[in-house]
């Protein structure tokens, strides 16, 4: 067993230089207008779009650890069109990134944004609810993932939120397909269809059932054609514990 371990590691860093992180949706439509109000735009400063992310509470935003840079200083909320002034537009306080966190390919994929101050609540922006520690997605449910990201390969990031149906797909089907897949993942869209995500929705949600129980981690070789690659998620049930502890800690502190 130790050496068959080690072959399939060895396969997944041989594969690593192949990865691309999350970023475009692809065969999507514009969202719907007041819909998806938690979804958040985290930007440079620059006033660039650089990754997506979620409100989870007043304070909090995650999204994924791969997006992490120090060029990140402020998160955008309250608006499907990032053109469009009506928003709000608030600093980053502080980034948590998760402690076993080394690589995109290796999983924990997964990141807390402190804000410097609370969101103002209505005024198109609301919270997005999280899975409970155990979830039970089944084999071909029907989910959404929503991004600011480009809608083809070599394309250009969009100014208007772009969401698409995506399907689940199981774990022995994506490991199949992955080996040496990493632990504590979803897969959804980019197998045996054109829809999913490619290269700027990076650290977005997977959404079913109105909860948010993936954040958007990486794909196969930037390619948005999609070769037999499930796309990969952060799966949020197993960081529960872990969110729910900084979530918690944060607030003592005030």
């Amino acid at each position: 067993m130790l050496g068959l371990q080690k072959i399939l590691l060895l396969h997944l860093l041989a594969c690593l230089g192949k990865l691309a992180h999350g970023s475009h949706i692809i065969d999507g439509k514009k969202a719907p207008e007041n819909s998806m109000q938690y979804m958040a735009s985290v930007q440079d400063y620059n006033g660039h779009h650089v990754c997506g992310g979620f409100l989870i509470t007043e304070d909090f935003v995650v999204s994924a650890a791969h997006c992490d840079r120090e060029s990140l200083t402020h998160v955008v909320l309250g608006n499907h069109n990032l053109k469009n002034g009506n928003h709000q537009k608030i600093k980053i306080e502080n980034k948590t990134i998760h402690e076993n966190y080394q690589h995109v390919g290796l999983g924990n994929d997964i990141m807390l944004i402190k804000l410097s101050e609370k969101v103002k609540l209505g005024h198109g922006v609301r919270i997005i609810p999280l899975p409970p520690a155990e979830i039970n997605l089944k084999e071909n449910q029907v989910c959404q993932v929503a991004g600011w990201g480009k809608t083809k390969t070599e394309g250009k990031l969009v100014d208007e939120l772009m969401v698409v149906n995506v399907s689940v797909i199981t774990s022995k089907n994506c490991e199949d397909q992955w080996p040496g897949l990493p632990s504590n993942v979803i897969c959804a869209g980019g197998y045996e269809t054109t829809k999913g995500f490619c290269q700027g929705d990076s650290g977005g949600p997977l959404l079913c059932d109105g909860l948010a129980v993936g954040v958007v981690s990486f794909n196969y070789d930037k390619n948005c054609s999609y070769p037999n690659k499930p796309n990969v998620y952060t799966d949020i049930s197993k960081y529960r514990q872990w969110i729910d502890g900084i979530v918690k800690s944060r607030k003592y502190e005030e």
